[in-house]
């Protein structure tokens, strides 16, 4: 019974996160559970936006990062995890539409969260050829930072205006027009 039980909880989280619409909560204790996804996302008109919390790290591959280095940009912030299904499909998406705005003013930061290891987030990084930097964020408290937006589900994909402001927040896969549609509408903003 216990092995029955197991395999059916098994079989319901690969389910979950193997839509594309699923999230993984991340802000329970260390514990994993499936949430529902907003696939198009929110985007939130300038009236109601508000400054994103500050926050700093290390790099995948060493080096410090601070947010402050965010300033001036539209800034695409990607909470991910190599074991996680959707973001495999994503994240290669996130570097073509970098290498399409990077000249344009526009920053791509990836947040490892909830990784067992390092190496496998760099085999990852590596193997997908990203070249936007990714922090490395095992416990997770950079998307604790984030927890109103809710960066606690991963994939999850906050975006910020010019101002540093949370513009954009999609829980689950994003898709690449969808993501490029609210880049195009940041850049076009006056600020």
């Amino acid at each position: 019974m216990r092995r029955l039980l197991t395999g059916l909880l098994g079989a319901l989280v690969l389910a979950g996160c193997s839509t594309g619409t699923s999230a993984v909560d991340v802000n329970n204790g260390g514990e994993f559970r499936f949430v529902a996804g907003t696939p198009a996302g929110e985007v939130l008109p300038p009236g109601e936006r508000a400054g994103a919390p500050q926050f700093s790290g290390t790099l995948l591959g060493g080096g410090e990062f601070s947010s402050a280095e965010l300033d001036g940009d539209v800034a695409v912030l990607n909470f991910w995890g190599s074991w996680c299904p959707p973001c495999r499909v994503e994240t290669p998406q996130f570097q073509e539409v970098y290498a399409d705005v990077r000249d344009r003013g526009v920053a791509f930061l990836g947040l490892n969260v909830k990784e067992t290891s390092e190496q496998f987030a760099t085999a990852f990084v590596a193997s997908e050829g990203i070249e936007f930097p990714s922090l490395y964020d095992p416990r997770g408290e950079v998307a604790l930072a984030f927890r109103d937006y809710p960066a606690n589900a991963i994939p999850s994909t906050i975006v910020l205006d010019r101002q540093g402001r949370v513009a954009a927040v999609y829980t689950g896969e994003v898709a690449q027009e969808d993501l490029r549609a609210v880049l195009d509408m940041l850049l076009a903003e006056e600020g």
